[in-house]
């Protein structure tokens, strides 16, 4: 499905797919051979191959002008010759009641089925007698584009590759680099990168304003509730907290940033500020209900021990099943919890130890400056 869905937006089923457009279907062979190359000498490059393009056997006929004059006839009664006895012709109906039928004649198929045969087919000349195909033509059989890609108007043979072991966007800058440097294109002809590829990086370009969106979203419902910009900042800590983690087990799994994993990230952010926001109000409050700033610290630690890490563990355990999945989609699946789990687990342990250490030295400092 996912194979298909890539077809159906770029005409490509790989993870990078370089088209190269041009006119000349020899010259556009000879450069996707080139970038071929190129492309085999990537780190990291898997299954390229240039996308089908030649390998039709066909029929040509190459007409003799000249020997068609001598024999007095014209293009017109060799072509018709050659549409008749290969493709065949519509000789008369047959009607059948309200049907109506046509019947074709061609030749048969020991006539029509090598170029000899072909060649032995009878022209009649205006003079009365008849000349062979062969006498007017030369018939032979070439290797012909089986498939002549188009799109925008212009024809196009692609190179495609996977990419195993490392990540998609660093594999395609360096692939960009060495067909830039080994296959220099000629006027009239240039490149462009598709695939998975483009999608990810189409991706990516709305990621860099949906991530920073979501922060100052987040920044301002945190306001909101707490009415200080200090608690706000304090809660946000816990995005930090948890991208350290989220690194860390996406590199002891080896798994490489990707779109999937950003996503995972988002979902990670929520979770640990949620866990910010419950240690943070319940110690507020503590402290509203008369507890010395020590007291509520550590009282709202102990006490929030359990909702904090009942959160972390819920979020944890149903990713597990994505984490360790080898099944269709765990490409996608694998990063995303990948991030969720390892996130949770350091924005857990930091949100217990490193939060309310910094939230009594911040408050401390406030008290300390009110009373001056």
């Amino acid at each position: 499905m996912a194979m298909r869905l890539d077809e159906v937006v770029s005409g490509v089923k790989t993870q990078l797919g370089i088209k190269i457009f041009g006119d000349s279907l020899p010259v556009l062979q000879e450069k996707a051979a080139a970038i071929l190359s190129a492309v085999r000498t990537v780190k990291g490059a898997e299954d390229a191959s240039v996308g089908v393009s030649a390998g039709a056997m066909q029929l040509e006929v190459d007409l003799d002008r000249q020997a068609i004059a001598r024999y007095g006839l014209n293009v017109a009664d060799v072509r018709e010759a050659v549409e008749t006895g290969i493709g065949g012709t519509t000789a008369t109906e047959v009607i059948d009641g309200r049907r109506r039928y046509p019947v074709v004649v061609r030749l048969d198929d020991p006539y029509r089925s090598t170029p000899e045969a072909v060649g032995r087919t009878l022209i009649r000349t205006p003079s009365g007698g008849s000349v062979t195909l062969s006498q007017v033509a030369r018939i032979s059989s070439v290797e012909g584009p089986e498939v002549i890609n188009h799109e925008n108007g212009r024809r196009y043979v692609v190179v495609q590759s996977n990419v195993r072991g490392r990540d998609l966007g660093g594999f395609v800058t360096d692939v960009r680099a060495a067909v830039s440097k080994t296959v220099p294109m000629a006027d009239g002809y240039y490149l462009t990168y598709g695939g998975q590829f483009e999608n990810q990086a189409r991706a990516t370009r709305r990621l860099a304003y949906i991530v920073p969106l979501v922060l100052v979203l987040i920044a301002g419902l945190l306001y909101a509730s707490f009415g200080t910009v200090r608690h706000a900042l304090l809660v946000m800590l816990n995005v930090p907290f948890a991208m350290v983690g989220g690194i860390a087990a996406l590199w002891l799994r080896d798994i490489h940033l990707n779109l999937s994993a950003s996503v995972g990230f988002i979902a990670l952010f929520g979770v640990a500020v949620l866990n910010g926001v419950v240690l943070v109000a319940y110690i507020n409050q503590l402290r509203s209900e008369g507890r010395s700033l020590q007291s509520a610290v550590r009282i709202g630690a102990d006490v929030r021990l359990r909702p904090v890490l009942m959160t972390a563990l819920v979020a944890s355990v149903g990713f597990i099943p994505m984490a360790i999945s080898t099944s269709s989609g765990a490409e996608i699946q694998r990063p995303l919890a990948t991030v969720v789990i390892g996130g949770l687990v350091s924005a857990t342990l930091l949100t217990l130890l490193v939060l309310p250490t910094l939230y009594s030295w911040m408050e401390e400092r406030v008290q300390a400056k009110a009373a001056v």
